[in-house]
């Protein structure tokens, strides 16, 4: 490689990390730009990628798609495009998928050039932003959104929902890096701000997640791994298993005092929401009523049967529970690729060091929690967390094993 593409290379990936690094400030002060932000990242470093290899760089690229969880992720995309040709709204198919597909792609190149391409002060610099980011909303919350209004921004507490859910994301994999680097009290530091900013904050998703992720984290850590992976498989089995039938079991056994203590998450909305997915999908239970159709669910030939009023709560848009939607939309050969390609995921997290398996399994146990209880399975904003997360926990794993080890 010559020396000025040499240089060249560099100096797009080290702008791509500043821009990587940037993702909590810029999700702070703008809460839809992750994808955006991602998306620039993404190029950067893929730029410098070919300024670097040149020709290879499909090669290099594409080659852990050849691996067993590869080929799972692809078939799972793969169902997803076959269900166009059942969709009843084609074109609301093909609007849901522009959002997805770009975030998706931005969020593997992340994945799998970050971490090797990276400088070594990378982590450090998207640490302190995150803690930046973080103190920045309990500040905006402490305040009554008095910087919001400074700004001219929307002032509703729930503006911070997704911002938070991405900080929950990326706190372990950067807080794992941080004690791999000997930095275990700025470590712990960053874990309490952005434990801070979540209980702060209305989401009552985040601070599932938090719970979620600290308590696998804890298992996965003071256990064998063979515990933690068994609890983890559960969890996801769970998720995919009880998905269809979650409203219904909801309706039964949830006690009336916990819906009084929900109020503010509208949990008998979500009850009802769950049983009509449910509902739909017991309609359509192989091949699911099309990719993509959650906006216009109570339009699809599997919600004709349906009762008025489950019809009626079919039209919020999606399930609230991405696990649901894949059953909804995909049906069970969906739900079965998707579940293989999870399981996989796990299995490559078996292979990590002690402390990098419990960040994982961490990462995983957050995720799945706000998965089950919150937001849409094709959701850019989320697709940019999750990628952005996977990227420093890899860069993490780049670093070498962890020091306690």
């Amino acid at each position: 490689m010559r020396i000025g593409a040499a240089g060249a290379a560099a100096r797009l990936d080290a702008a791509g990390t500043v821009v990587l690094a940037l993702v909590p400030v810029a999700l702070a002060l703008a809460n839809r730009s992750s994808p955006l932000v991602v998306g620039i990242a993404a190029l950067l470093f893929l730029a410098g990628t070919v300024a670097e290899r040149g020709a290879e760089t499909l090669r290099f690229v594409l080659r852990p798609l050849a691996s067993p969880l590869g080929l799972a992720a692809l078939a799972f995309l793969g169902w997803c495009l076959a269900a166009f040709l059942w969709s009843p709204f084609p074109g609301l198919s093909a609007r849901t998928l522009s959002e997805f597909a770009p975030t998706l792609l931005a969020a593997y190149l992340l994945a799998r050039l970050a971490p090797v391409r990276m400088p070594g002060w990378g982590p450090a610099l998207a640490a302190a932003g995150l803690a930046a980011a973080c103190l920045f909303v309990v500040a905006s919350l402490a305040l009554d959104l008095a910087p919001q209004r400074a700004l001219g921004q929307r002032t509703a507490l729930f503006m911070f929902n997704r911002p938070l859910l991405t900080f929950l994301l990326l706190a372990g994999p950067l807080a794992a890096w941080l004690v791999l680097r000997g930095r275990r009290l700025a470590a712990f530091a960053l874990l309490a701000v952005t434990a801070l900013a979540v209980l702060r904050s209305i989401s009552g998703a985040a601070a599932l997640g938090l719970l979620a992720g600290a308590g696998l984290f804890a298992i996965a850590r003071l256990s064998p791994k063979r515990a933690g992976l068994a609890l983890a498989g559960l969890t996801l089995g769970l998720a995919f298993a009880l998905a269809p039938v979650e409203g219904d079991i909801l309706a039964r056994f949830m006690p009336e005092a916990a819906h009084e203590r929900l109020t503010q998450s509208s949990s008998r909305a979500r009850v009802a929401i769950a049983q009509s997915f449910g509902a739909a999908v017991a309609q359509a239970p192989l091949a699911g009523s099309g990719y993509g159709t959650g906006a216009r669910f109570a339009d699809v030939p599997a919600a004709a049967g349906l009762e008025p009023e489950m019809r009626t709560m079919l039209a919020v848009g999606h399930p609230h529970n991405s696990f649901l939607q894949i059953w909804a939309e995909l049906g069970l050969v969906g739900a079965v690729l998707g579940s293989l390609a999870a399981f996989l995921t796990l299995r490559a997290a078996a292979t990590l060091p002690r402390g990098l398996f419990a960040t994982a399994l961490g990462l995983l146990g957050a995720a799945v929690a706000v998965m089950f209880v919150e937001h849409g399975a094709w959701q850019a904003w989320w697709t940019a967390g999750l990628g952005t997360a996977l990227a420093w926990l890899r860069t993490a794993l780049a670093a070498g094993p962890i020091q306690s080890e």
